[in-house]
């Protein structure tokens, strides 16, 4: 963006954002107001549900489905906060967000987006030591170290989005202030800023980029290795490994699949890039409990005690 000079008067006098939305056609925002109602409805069922099975279904002491509970606890979290003002915004037509909200937003969206990720790459490394070395499994995977793990994924979260917010609440914005998007994001907020944001986009894309490639290389090399070790293992644990880890790998390709298309680029907005978001704030956090569910033998398990014990008690009571 070329450099533009405005007068002291002029500078950070934007108060409030305009979402363009996914869409300026009525009709078009009312099929999606019906669609993603529905997404978010499966959302919030589908990830509840897991961890509604995981907690009473005694899973919780297996660092599989430790770190799978709070991937859907961070899956509902993460699509919270976009999906409701999205849903909302297709019924009216002016859509704002004020400039603190605005970057509440972005600080949340990539502190929850940022988790998910180390929490797949943590699921990775799980998968890895459970197959590779099946024998040390729970003593290298104890409690004490999937807590540090996972309090590794939160630090970096948060330390990966407030990296993100400092390089953007730094910038002046004097208008105009209409993000074409339909939540608050890096790049469509870059578009605005009333100065160059060359300098800050190359460090946008540094820190966005390297965390999203370079843990898709990661979990892409670890699953690699898993696959090969397969060779040694017997047709029935081959079949439940398979089982296990197409399940992470689907997870892992839809999400980082978008991710890295939108932040492994410079300070370059598309139009794609709205429904290519989608993928990664609402298709994936909706598909994870259904891949997690239909590829499981035991979640599946889980869940059949669940509904079993549910009806005990309501057959009981009456």
């Amino acid at each position: 963006m070329a450099s533009r000079t405005y007068s002291m008067e002029e500078v950070n006098n934007v108060t409030e954002f305009i979402f363009l939305g996914l869409s300026q056609n009525p009709e078009v925002e009312k099929v999606c107001f019906v669609v993603f109602s529905f997404f978010y409805m499966v959302i919030l069922l589908g990830n509840l549900l897991i961890m509604l099975t995981v907690c009473s279904g005694n899973l919780f002491k297996f660092p599989m489905y430790f770190f799978l509970n709070f991937l859907s606890f961070v899956d509902i979290c993460y699509s919270s906060v976009t999906a409701p003002k999205m849903i909302i915004d297709l019924l009216v037509k002016k859509k704002t967000i004020s400039y603190v909200g605005c970057m509440l937003q972005l600080f949340v969206v990539h502190f929850f987006g940022c988790t998910e990720i180390f929490i797949l790459t943590v699921m990775a490394y799980d998968r890895y030591v459970a197959i590779c070395k099946p024998l040390h499994y729970m003593t290298i995977m104890d409690r004490e170290r999937c807590n540090k793990m996972l309090l590794g994924t939160w630090i970096g979260g948060f330390l990966h989005s407030i990296i993100q917010v400092a390089l953007v609440v730094q910038l002046p914005f004097c208008g105009p202030n209409e993000i074409d998007h339909y939540f608050c994001d890096v790049h469509p907020v870059l578009k605005l800023a009333c100065t160059d944001t060359y300098i800050v986009g190359i460090f946008v894309t540094a820190n966005s980029g390297t965390i999203a490639l370079g843990s898709f290389v990661i979990l892409l090399i670890s699953y690699t290795v898993i696959l090969m070790s397969l060779r040694k293992q017997s047709s029935e644990g081959r079949r439940k490994a398979l089982s296990t880890c197409g399940s992470h790998i689907a997870v892992v390709i839809i999400f980082f699949g978008p991710c890295t298309f939108m932040y492994m680029r410079p300070d370059t907005t598309f139009s794609e890039d709205k429904m290519v978001a989608t993928f990664y704030t609402i298709i994936t956090p909706m598909l994870n409990p259904l891949i997690y569910t239909l590829r499981n033998a035991e979640v599946k398990n889980a869940m059949r005690k669940l509904w079993a014990r549910k009806f005990s008690w309501e057959t009981t009571g009456k």
